[in-house]
């Protein structure tokens, strides 16, 4: 009999990577927290759910020490998120699962207690509105959590009646008096993020006779009343004591503009008090220090048509004896790298950051203080891979992070603080064979910069059997080729037989300010002259075919696919996934202009624009484009599909034929997340590049009715 679950292949292949069904059950491991005595790590993991149609989330709990097994921690059809540690070892998470105490309830997105010394977990709080995020206290009995109240509401009481109405009614509308509306994919609104501090709500049971491990209900004080949209997408971290929140918090400016203030809330009183508020300036909190005396704090310049952003680290001297604004001290402005403050060391004596470093994100030690000197930097881990999550042991002997590279998914390792050396532990997944090998090349540009990119290789390149090569361009564009990626992953390509190249053109982040700077306010020049001289330096091997390249590319990457289109002819076929088409259109469009009006002038945005270059266009484009991307709103591959029909030197015939194909998502964003819909974008790519770049016919997904 024929299986009938497509999420689990009737053949074995050679490697996850040569079936899409086994490469999307590969099981994938995000975010990581520490216990306060050090000796659980908890770690989340996705795995594809019996239909294959979606991700499932569970925690596992993993052995600092690497002597035991990963275990998990939790199971249910809805999954679980969020881990955070209480004071007391209590894992507290969220999870939209039915409440086994309240089973005719809608289930909603409530806070859950596993108790550390082991049991079932337990709904502690639930509410209408449901909890986005928990924040807990290192040293005290203190816990937070973000959710969304409606505009306009007074109490718990008086939201949860607002949501019943407007769900009996069912209206969805939304009346804005502010910008944004909308971000990423989600339409903003009506609810607004506030903090909330978790507290005894009442007596347990009621007074009733109830089990010894009846808990008293807990209760929700609202800390930011009137924080209005203000807390959206905000960075939030919490003092050791618990006594204080520090916050981002965004800052309404003329003409629609925004900048990001740094406000510190007392628990206490629900006072909030701004710290951080200068012009042309964003704050965004790091963590407190463990004497609750020191905030690490990183900033970012506004970008205007002719300065790239910068990004810089300081400390804050939040005791109490400076006032707002004072005793801002910068930390390692000299060095050239964008850091992002990490977790402190437990004596206070230096931070761990993280930072894309020429391929890699590693840890490094910032010395405290360090002043402006670069000589407080150093960097611990020494391999190419890249780093986040990043936390400390109590005794302040080693780290534990997720690492990744383009060799393997996340996985959790221990760092020996003493030498950088990190070791994997034994983790929830074992990491999958890739078809290949990847190297590291480099070109030099024009003006005589570096251009470094990394090249996979499928097994059967050879002299003899050169491989047809992919240029992959990364999206950002203030990004990197450093790490594992699930929606652009390379191996499925040489799994097909194609090398796929990845550099770093200017613009990417990882060498420096002056690499930023030099591709800023002028996409189509040297990001583009970069990226033909890393594909000249690949096809001049001998195990590349040069006469068989196509070029790829998603977000800006969708940009340069477009720029380079237009541009040149050399390669056979151009894939362009939600791109930027008509520079003039994007900017008032999307969900951000007031960001994208700072970066190019109205002129520089003409110049720029590749819709201009439509007449040029003679290669085979596979537009790829979803209809709820708010980043990059649909009407850039509505209006380049049409061009390209009618303007285009492959245009749509007198039959309506044309060598071009538009792939559309009518319910995907800027990312094709929908495991089956992941499934379709890559067998249509595969198809679209065999047929252009290989002279060969493969099969369309049946799904497409075609």
């Amino acid at each position: 009999m024929a299986n009938e679950n497509p999420a689990i292949p009737d053949e074995q292949p050679l490697t996850p990577f040569h079936d899409l069904d086994h490469y999307l059950s590969i099981p994938r491991v995000g975010g990581l927290a520490l216990s306060p005595d050090g000796s659980r790590l908890v770690t989340t993991v996705s795995t594809l759910n019996g239909k294959g149609t979606e991700f499932a989330t569970a925690l596992w709990e993993l052995d600092p020490t690497g002597q035991k097994h990963a275990r998990r921690i939790t199971r249910s059809a809805k999954g679980e998120a969020g881990a955070a540690f209480a004071a007391n070892g209590d894992v507290y998470f969220t999870s939209a699962r039915p409440d086994p105490d309240s089973p005719d309830d809608e289930p909603v997105s409530a806070l859950w207690l596993l108790p550390a010394d082991g049991g079932e977990a337990r709904v502690v709080l639930s509410r209408p509105g449901g909890i986005s995020k928990v924040l807990t206290a290192k040293a005290a009995d203190a816990t937070f959590v973000a959710a969304e109240v409606l505009a306009g509401s007074t109490s718990e009481e008086d939201d949860a009646d607002r949501r019943k109405v407007r769900k009996d009614s069912k209206v969805s509308a939304i009346l804005h008096s502010e910008y944004p509306v909308r971000y990423w994919d989600a339409d903003l609104g009506p609810g607004q993020p506030r903090l909330f501090a978790v507290e005894p709500g009442g007596d347990t049971a009621g007074g009733k006779p109830a089990t010894v491990d009846a808990a008293a209900p807990l209760a929700l004080r609202n800390l930011t009343p009137d924080a209005g949209p203000r807390l959206r997408e905000a960075d939030t971290v919490v003092s050791p004591d618990g006594r204080t929140i520090y916050t981002s918090y965004t800052k309404p400016l003329a003409k629609a503009d925004s900048r990001s203030v740094l406000v510190a809330v007392d628990v206490a009183s629900g006072s909030m008090k701004v710290l951080l508020d200068r012009e042309g300036m964003s704050y965004f909190p790091g963590p407190v220090s463990p004497d609750g005396r020191t905030l690490a704090v990183f900033s970012e310049r506004d970008s205007t048509p002719r300065q790239a952003p910068a990004i810089r680290l300081h400390l804050l001297d939040v005791s109490g004896d400076a006032g707002a604004g004072d005793g801002l001290l910068p930390l390692a402005h000299d060095w050239d790298r964008w850091p992002r403050p990490a977790a402190w060391l437990p004596d206070g004596s230096g931070l761990l950051v993280t930072a894309d470093d020429d391929g890699a994100s590693p840890v490094f030690r910032i010395s405290v203080p360090a002043a402006a000197a670069e000589v407080g930097v150093t960097r611990l881990t020494q391999d190419a891979a890249a780093y986040s999550d990043v936390v400390v042991s109590p005794e302040g002997r080693y780290a534990y992070a997720l690492r990744s590279s383009y060799e393997f998914p996340a996985e959790a390792v221990r760092i020996d603080l003493a030498t950088g050396e990190a070791t994997r532990l034994p983790g929830p997944v074992e990491r999958p064979a890739c078809p290949g090998r990847l190297e590291r090349i480099a070109a030099t540009a024009p003006d005589g910069s570096r251009v470094p990119a990394y090249l996979a290789l499928p097994d059967g390149a050879t002299p003899a059997s050169p491989a047809p090569l992919l240029l992959w361009i990364h999206g950002g564009p203030l990004g990197s080729w450093n790490a594992w990626t699930w929606r652009w992953n390379p191996w499925l390509m040489t799994a097909k037989g194609y090398a796929v190249l990845l550099p770093d053109p200017a613009l990417s982040t990882g060498y420096g300010q002056a690499n930023i700077q030099r591709g800023w306010g002028e996409w189509g020049k040297a990001p583009f002259t970069d990226l033909m001289a890393v594909t000249d330096v690949a096809v001049e091997r001998p195990d590349i075919d040069e006469t068989r390249t196509a070029a790829m590319g998603g977000s800006f990457g969708g940009y340069m696919a477009n720029w380079v289109a237009g541009n040149t002819d050399r390669f056979k076929a151009v894939v362009t996934h939600a791109s930027l088409w008509a520079l003039d259109q994007f900017g008032p469009t999307t969900d951000a202009s007031q960001y994208w009006l700072k970066e190019m002038t109205e002129e520089m945005a003409m110049e720029n624009s590749p819709h201009l270059h439509v007449e040029n266009i003679a290669t085979p484009m596979l537009v790829i484009h979803g209809d709820k991307d708010y980043r990059v709103p649909i009407g850039e591959g509505l209006r380049l599909w049409y061009e390209l029909l009618s303007k285009s030197r492959l245009p749509a015939d007198q039959d309506g034929q044309t060598p071009h194909r538009f792939l559309y998502f009518p319910d995907e964003n800027h990312w094709i997340l929908q495991p089956q819909h992941a499934k379709v974008w890559y067998r249509v790519v595969e198809w679209f590049l065999a047929k252009n770049v290989l002279g060969q016919e493969v099969e369309l997904p049946p799904e497409l009715g075609r």
